[in-house]
């Protein structure tokens, strides 16, 4: 693919993002997972990195919440561009994060690690991700995962006269046209994925519903050899 072209597939995407849900609609989807995965019960003084925190709703959630030292990174700069907010922001790549060792109490990915070229990228943010965690930390992650309720999804987005009278149905289908290789090779990994996640890990909440994975675990004294290998 042409530089050309790469550009204007990902500019498709954002495109079709920013339809996908207003920034409100967002900001109310991330509030209730983090509360569903128990953020509401976590100090508020603790150092939270959300990474591919695109257009910063995310961030809001966090600050909704009450906490106050956020950073959120992402490699779309034009996307950060639109958050608004005391969170500081970082454009970057999360295979390379640019931040010191032992820098975050919690990093969070609510919908990103699907974007990645499994297995090595996937590898190398996970590896990335428990560097930046201070012993002890958390990791919050919610990504699609494969499940009756998405393969109905899926099957919805393919009737073109469904998405021509429901806008959102058809932001999520423009989204996985643009984004399919990885995405559909994402949801055939289930067993992969996890495994890399456990190695960086130990969960302390794990569960599958409505198409979505969500998990919530503290790192790993010291990586497992499953990341290493997947490398």
């Amino acid at each position: 693919m042409t530089a050309a072209k790469l550009q204007a597939t990902i500019s498709a995407w954002e495109a079709a993002y920013r339809r996908f849900e207003t920034p409100a609609q967002e900001q109310a989807k991330f509030l209730r997972r983090l509360k569903s995965l128990g953020a509401h019960r976590f100090n508020r003084g603790l150092a939270v990195l959300e990474l591919f925190c695109g257009r910063g709703n995310g961030l809001v959630a966090w600050e909704r919440l009450g906490f106050t030292n956020v950073s959120g990174l992402d490699i779309s700069a034009e996307l950060l561009s639109e958050y608004r907010g005391p969170a500081r922001t970082v454009v970057g790549d999360a295979r390379r994060l640019p931040f010191r060792d032992g820098s975050f109490d919690v990093v969070a990915v609510q919908g990103g690690l699907h974007h990645l070229q499994l297995m090595d990228d996937l590898s190398l943010t996970a590896g990335e991700m428990w560097r930046v965690l201070r012993p002890g930390g958390k990791l919050l992650v919610v990504e699609p995962w494969r499940t009756p309720f998405l393969d109905f999804v899926h099957a919805a987005c393919e009737r073109s006269w469904l998405r021509a009278i429901w806008p959102k149905l058809d932001a999520l289908a423009t989204m996985i046209d643009h984004e399919r290789e990885t995405y559909e090779d994402w949801l055939g990994r289930p067993q992969a994925i996890l495994d890399v996640l456990r190695s960086i890990v130990v969960p302390q909440v794990l569960r599958v519903a409505r198409g979505k994975m969500m998990l919530l675990g503290v790192r790993r004294e010291a990586r497992s050899n499953v990341t290493r290998q997947a490398a």
